[in-house]
């Protein structure tokens, strides 16, 4: 009788293909058997306890979304912490049963950085409540102070004790004859001014031209006249007729000196003619303030010379030279007063000097002229201040506050001030 050959047995290493089927579906193994899987203990060992096994996780395409949400979240803190995510464990909760008896003991609680940042500044403004700036005295101010007024006082009483009758002063202000010089001044001194400007734009152009011709004839205009005194060039321009006899301009106009050459005319003349001295140096001043680049820029648009001069350059200059020029009128007014005595011009200080004269009140007569002159240089200060303000509009980003201004914000705020003296 012959022995059947053994059936071979099946290889366990190798993964039974239904059950590979069933883990690519995505459906867990199934367990193996507890006596399979257990091996028996040695005699004499106590045998081990089995580790509870792992639930098996779920595939991606089966997880919920809170798993994969709390995953993530775990994996992002894990990493902060510096941990791998396999390694790292659950922080601990803070015990708040130590947090309490920190607290009931006493102890501090640990201070974060808003709290540090909070209680330095309420102790920085504690010390800054508590600290009382005192104001440094200068003693030398209340002397300098006590002399100056004590000077005054002294100045005043002599004039108040002096022998002088200042009646007269209100009773002469609108005199006729006061009122005809007071205009004539005007006069004179306006005319006298535009002749200068007129003139001194001219001679500023040709100073700075580059034919040699024109800027030496300007030099030598501006030369002569700054170097001699206006009251000589007013005794010239009165006397002239003993020089020339006639005046001849050919076809224009041809009559004898002495009837041009009045009293008027010397005095606009001489101031005129002076004051373009001047005016040139000062429009020279303020063309050079323009920067180049202006004059190249309207040559390159197609301007002439004449144009560049009249649009681009003069009205950009006009923030420097309107200043000098304030000064050299209120200057005028004051200087018309020689066209008194040197060209017999019958102005404001030559008729109030007649009124003295006929009454016998010539140093009150004097204090009068000097009250109209004071008038007007105030009154011509504030068109001056006016001017100013109206060509520093291109270059000042506020304009500087008028008087009127200035007395309104002021009256605001002592209007806004409290009892104790403190803005409100």
């Amino acid at each position: 009788m012959t022995d059947s050959p053994e059936k071979p047995e099946p290889d366990k290493s190798e993964p039974d293909p239904s059950e590979s089927e069933k883990s690519a579906a995505g459906t867990p193994p199934e367990p193996a058997a507890s006596g399979e899987k257990a091996e028996k203990a040695a005699p004499g060992e106590k045998p081990e306890k089995p580790e509870k096994a792992e639930p098996a996780e779920q595939p991606e395409a089966e997880q919920p979304e809170s798993d994969k949400a709390a995953k993530k979240d775990e994996t992002v803190e894990k990493a902060a912490v510096g941990e791998s995510p396999e390694d790292a464990k659950p922080a601990a909760k803070p015990d708040l049963a130590k947090k309490d008896l920190a607290k009931k003991d006493g102890e501090p609680a640990p201070e974060g950085p808003r709290t540090k940042a909070a209680s330095k500044a309420a102790t920085a403004s504690a010390v800054a409540t508590e600290l009382r700036a005192i104001p440094v005295r200068h003693y030398g101010r209340w002397v300098s102070a006590v002399v100056v007024l004590g000077l005054l006082a002294l100045l005043l009483n002599a004039f108040a004790t002096a022998d002088v009758n200042y009646s007269a002063i209100p009773d002469y202000l609108f005199d006729s004859t006061v009122v005809e010089g007071l205009g004539k001044t005007i006069l004179i001194s306006v005319l006298a001014m535009l002749l200068g400007l007129v003139l001194g734009i001219v001679l500023a152009v040709m100073r700075l031209s580059k034919n040699p011709v024109t800027s030496s004839v300007s030099w030598l205009y501006i030369w002569f006249f700054r170097g001699t005194p206006v009251y000589v060039q007013l005794l010239l321009w009165f006397n002239l007729a003993l020089i020339f006899p006639y005046i001849n301009l050919g076809p224009i106009y041809r009559d004898e000196m002495s009837d041009f050459m009045t009293p008027f005319m010397a005095a606009l003349l001489g101031l005129g003619l002076n004051e373009a001295a001047y005016m040139s140096e000062i429009v020279r001043a303020g063309i050079q303030s323009v920067d180049e680049g202006q004059t190249e820029a309207s040559h390159a648009l197609g301007m002439n010379q004449g144009k560049t001069l009249r649009r681009v350059v003069l009205p950009q200059a006009m923030r420097v030279i309107v200043p000098p020029t304030g000064n050299e009128f209120i200057n005028m007014l004051k200087t018309s007063s020689l066209a008194a005595s040197a060209a017999q011009y019958l102005e404001l200080l030559r008729s109030t000097s007649d009124i003295g004269q006929t009454t016998g009140a010539t140093v009150e007569m004097l204090f009068l002229a000097a009250t109209w002159y004071l008038i007007l240089t105030s009154v011509f200060s504030v068109g001056q201040f006016y001017l100013e303000r109206h060509y520093a509009r291109g270059s000042l980003r506020s304009l500087p506050l008028t008087p009127w201004q200035k007395v309104k914000s002021n009256l605001a705020a002592v209007g806004h001030r409290s009892p104790g003296g403190m803005s409100a």
